[in-house]
């Protein structure tokens, strides 16, 4: 296949799925990886592999990458808070509610589609046809800033960082109950939970490394606003990580209670910082974005019940 890309790499040690190890080997999405499995582009030790392969230490792998297709999702003339830009970059702070990239059920009003539009279509195609520029993904209700890759180079360069963790990123959560120790540490591995392949959980074996910093912003009757800065960076990491102690995200119907306390639709997680070196510069840039309305007012709300109660505490 003309102007394929091969990737080649020896395992180190036994263990993972391939199709899991070449995620955090390479700069590809497991998705994406595993679409090319079925389409047979993947060799081990020179005979084509199937994605439940388990790696072994020495295994020779081949992947080939093809060219990109032509992209067929549409440019769509969505509005973006861009908080920069230039010929390699481009940093948003993405609103509640917005899919980071086309997926079964959300394949218009993505972060992509409004992108494509944007961008003139100048981003990497790395990731593939339905994924260009996206280097990192926040989940749909989640808030925050994200880096988009304009070029391959810059593409190559951010994953890298990614892998090896040299990124900072901090986030903003409000999570039930009352946190007492001031800052912790939580080092859980994750994995994909055992019977609902859509969840992530904490698991002794198996899991990928996971650790997640916090320290206490302000307590409340019921609730802790904390900081969360992230050590790796898996799927859902912050919200399974504050359930598996026992302060889930407020709101956060998947991980934590049933019923929400608030009129909000999905977890109050924002993703308040982004620190990296300039792919092309080399120059360290660090992002900030603000807590989106709807969680200053609720906080709000939440300080006026809190302020309330505790004069009424004093007087009675």
């Amino acid at each position: 296949m003309e102007n394929s890309r091969l990737i080649e790499l020896v395992v180190n040690e036994n263990g993972s799925r391939i199709d899991s190890w070449l995620c955090e080997n390479t700069d590809l999405s497991r998705s994406y990886i595993q679409e090319l499995i079925v389409e047979g582009m993947l060799a081990v030790n020179g005979i084509v592999a199937k994605q439940n392969y388990k790696v072994k230490a020495n295994d020779i792998i081949v992947l080939k990458v093809p060219p990109s297709k032509e992209n067929t999702i549409k440019a769509e003339d969505i509005k973006l808070d861009i908080l920069f830009e230039d010929n390699d970059i481009i940093i948003v702070n993405k609103p509640k509610g917005m899919v980071v990239h086309p997926a079964a059920g959300n394949y218009s009003g993505t972060l992509v589609n409004a992108l494509l539009k944007c961008c003139e279509g100048r981003l990497s195609d790395i990731n593939g046809v339905i994924r260009p520029g996206i280097v990192h993904r926040i989940d749909k209700d989640t808030t925050g800033i994200l880096v988009i890759a304009k070029n391959n180079i810059s593409h190559e360069f951010l994953s890298q960082k990614f892998k090896t963790h040299d990124i900072s990123r901090e986030y903003i959560a409000l999570v039930e109950g009352v946190i007492h120790n001031e800052r912790g540490t939580i080092d859980a591995p994750l994995a994909r939970h055992t019977t609902d392949r859509k969840k992530m959980a904490v698991t002794p074996h198996g899991g990928r490394k996971a650790i997640s910093h916090f320290q206490v912003i302000e307590r409340f009757d019921k609730y802790t606003l904390i900081k969360v800065k992230l050590e790796t960076g898996r799927t859902h990491q912050i919200r399974v990580h504050m359930a598996y102690i026992g302060f889930p995200v407020v709101c956060d119907m998947v991980y934590g209670k049933k019923k929400c306390d608030f009129d909000v639709q999905g977890q109050m997680l924002h993703a308040s910082l982004l620190g990296f070196e300039h792919p092309t510069t080399h120059e360290y840039m660090e992002f900030k974005a603000d807590l989106p309305e709807y969680f200053k007012n609720i906080l709000k709300s939440i300080k006026k019940v809190w302020t309330l109660k505790v004069l009424c505490d004093k007087i009675y």
